[in-house]
């Protein structure tokens, strides 16, 4: 199941980056499920990772390296996470980072891995090996749609979006893909994202670009509560363009950081189009609240009840799910009467209790949608917040109860 259509946008390739995709094996035989990238020596490149206490061993060994801020390669499996493996899942971890050094003639330091798949088991690092030249072979520029496929595990379709502007008559390429369907709660960036330009960004720059737009876009969606332990998104400027954003050209800047936000939110969002049995694209938006603490308390709040979530999947207008949320997500001094709750452009509370205007046929016209939005005006405030979710089938239970068969 997944929302809206199965289509990949054009892919413009981003000058200096290269992807190869072939099959290690991992999991299912003849799978394509190893993904080598290359990045330019000059290039900068920037990461957010989980915060989840038992992040996986090539997440630990990704912010070591990154320490030195010189990525040549990103190596990529599916298939296994190699987390909750303790010092031998680091060992393996090392060894595919040695390995790629080694193929590709960098220092080990200058890999960065990550894995993705089932937690707890050993990584197969014998097939990984095996498989590295073939990924070496494989290394082109326009081989985004190749990784979309390569990197996903439990996903029904592959995630990218890809964006061009032009300034002062110069090109400038935003190109990224995402992976994700379950434990979707990133609490820093989603399962694994890579994005990548040709602008050249200063490294300081491009940390502060990603950390602040992953806020606006992958800490934004839920699909089940659940924080992963290998969550990684980076995103890397080759410098290829020849354009350099910087702060001394504010206008230039500002569209980069636009068209970067709008690639990423993309990403975001076809992770929640693709939940694990999702039938529902919700958007969940709070306004007028005193606080951004408190708007997206509320927002969570009703995005990972179950209540709210079933009804979802009925298409059931139970709106009294909605207003019991609300009124347990602990703002503090709550007006009743002042809040207003909309499903869609119909209003189902006010005045404390429900609108006046309803009607149930209104209700269940939103309600049959692909797509719904419930706002909540709390109006205490000046601020808004939005997250996106889906809601919860009997699908996801199947899918989650026979995952590791």
């Amino acid at each position: 199941m997944a929302v809206g259509p199965d289509t990949l946008p054009e892919f413009y390739p981003v000058a200096g980056f290269k992807l190869g995709t072939t099959s290690a094996g991992i999991k299912t035989p003849g799978r394509q499920d190893l993904v080598l990238m290359e990045v330019p020596e000059e290039a900068s490149v920037a990461g957010v990772f989980t915060k989840n206490a038992f992040c996986a061993a090539p997440v630990q060994i990704c912010k070591r390296h990154m320490e030195l801020k010189t990525a040549r390669y990103l190596i990529v499996n599916t298939g296994n996470a190699n987390a909750g493996t303790g010092q031998e899942g680091w060992d393996d971890g090392a060894l595919t980072c040695k390995t790629v050094a080694d193929l590709m003639g960098v220092t080990d330091a200058e890999v960065l891995p990550f894995s993705t798949g089932v937690i707890g088991e050993k990584l197969p690092v014998e097939k990984i090996v095996a498989a590295l030249p073939a990924a070496k072979e494989a290394l082109i520029e326009t081989g985004w749609e190749a990784a979309a496929s390569g990197i996903l595990t439990t996903d029904t379709r592959p995630k990218g979006a890809s964006e061009q502007f032009t300034y002062n008559g110069q090109t400038i390429t935003v190109t990224g893909i995402s992976k994700g369907s379950g434990m979707i709660m990133p609490n820093m960036a989603t399962m694994l994202g890579y994005v990548a330009t040709d602008a050249e960004v200063d490294q300081t720059l491009l940390q502060s670009l990603l950390t602040a737009s992953t806020d606006q876009s992958f800490n934004r969606i839920t699909v089940d509560s659940d924080t992963s332990t290998n969550d990684s998104c980076i995103l890397v400027a080759t410098g290829a363009s020849g354009v350099k954003v910087d702060a001394e050209d504010a206008a230039l800047l500002a569209q980069f950081t636009e068209v970067l936000n709008r690639v990423m939110r993309d990403l975001a969002h076809a992770i929640v189009r693709d939940g694990e049995g999702a039938t529902k694209f919700v958007t969940v938006q709070v306004d007028s609240a005193a606080s951004q603490q408190e708007a997206l308390a509320v927002a969570y709040d009703i995005a990972h009840s179950p209540l709210v979530k079933t009804a979802l999947y009925a298409s059931d207008p139970n709106w009294g799910r909605i207003l019991a949320v609300v009124g347990r997500a602990g703002v503090e001094n709550l007006d009743l009467d002042a809040l207003q709750i909309y499903l869609g452009d119909v209003c189902i509370v006010e005045n404390g209790g429900r609108a006046a205007s309803y009607t149930e046929d209104a209700g269940q016209a939103v309600m049959d949608q692909e797509e719904i939005g419930i706002r909540v005006v709390l109006n205490r405030g000046d601020v808004t917040e939005t997250v996106w979710t889906t809601d919860l089938s009997q699908e996801y239970v199947s899918i989650n109860a026979d995952y590791r068969s």
